[in-house]
């Protein structure tokens, strides 16, 4: 889901990440209103789990692979504009310790992902969420996050000149729906697992100190440090697309880090390059979205 440098054309880039910026500030600004210094570990935990989340590939057919986005696990627990800003850092880290997602597309990544892939995760739970459809608007909501998502991406391929053939869309449309559904249903089993451990704290998560959040602490730790083991090696769909569109040579990476495609380069076991990798991107979307989270509570207080 994430694009990389060289697909996208020089305007078409400048354009959105100039579009990105005054969009994480509006999201600023909105979650600043609903911040407390109470829900700081919040933001750092629930990064962290997206950010190892995010990292186990799972298979959904035909030699390609998803992951599951976070967007609207996100969303139904901080609000729309936290959780883009939350998804925001993820993204940040990604670019620029992994090589995840280009770092001249960052703005059409946060675009695509963490403002209308929010958005569009949230809908479903903001009109149903509150009643007796509540698991169908939380599953709806992860299903039409992705494929919001990926049909941005597409339409910023297509405004970079990129030619979609309709015969060879079908295929990477029907895969970004499969994601999409898994998106959906994994979604509810996370929000109903911590349910289980704390009933009702989605719909109350100021309460920042409970085991739910420790459950996702220790979730984030084991996904990170062994969800390698379970990945899937398959690329996903949009690198899928990228390939047969003929733009695979055009991916370029500006610099490189010693943490590129999660696995840190020292010697050893490949095992333990991937650990360190998984634990570096851990701490480093923690911190990054307590950070953030410690910045609008000053503003607030200010």
């Amino acid at each position: 889901m994430h694009i990389p440098d060289g697909f996208l054309s020089t305007p078409v880039w400048a354009t959105l990440n100039a579009a990105s910026l005054p969009a994480v500030g509006l999201m600023a600004r909105r979650a600043r209103v609903h911040e407390e210094d109470s829900r700081i570990p919040l933001l750092g935990t629930l990064g962290a789990f997206v950010f190892a989340a995010q990292m186990v590939n799972f298979p959904v057919g035909a030699g390609t692979s998803g992951h599951l986005v976070g967007g609207t696990l996100l969303a139904c627990t901080l609000g729309p504009a936290s959780a883009g800003l939350v998804m925001t850092a993820v993204l940040v880290v990604q670019a620029f310790l992994f090589q995840d997602g280009g770092v001249l597309a960052l703005g059409a990544n946060v675009v695509s992902m963490a403002v209308l892939g929010v958005l569009a995760g949230y809908l479903p739970y903001q009109l149903w969420g509150g009643g007796r459809g509540r698991r169908v608007a939380i599953f709806l909501g992860g299903t039409f996050s992705v494929l919001t998502s990926a049909a941005a991406a597409l339409a910023f391929l297509f405004l970079s000149g990129i030619t979609l053939p309709p015969a060879l869309m079908r295929l990477p449309l029907a895969l970004f729906l499969v994601t999409g559904l898994l998106e959906g249903l994994i979604t509810v089993l996370v929000i109903e697992a911590i349910e289980r451990i704390d009933p009702n704290w989605i719909r109350q998560p100021d309460r920042s100190r409970t085991p739910a959040v420790a459950f996702l602490g220790v979730a984030a730790l084991v996904l990170a440090c062994g969800g390698f083991a379970v990945a899937s090696s398959y690329p996903d769909g949009l690198t899928r697309l990228g390939s047969e569109l003929g733009l695979a040579e055009r991916a370029v990476a500006l610099f490189s880090t010693p943490l590129a495609d999660y696995q840190a380069t020292f010697p050893g076991a490949e095992w333990l390059q991937r650990i360190a990798a998984g634990i570096a991107g851990l701490s480093a979307a923690f911190l990054l979205c307590m950070a953030a989270g410690r910045l609008l509570a000053a503003r607030k207080r200010a």
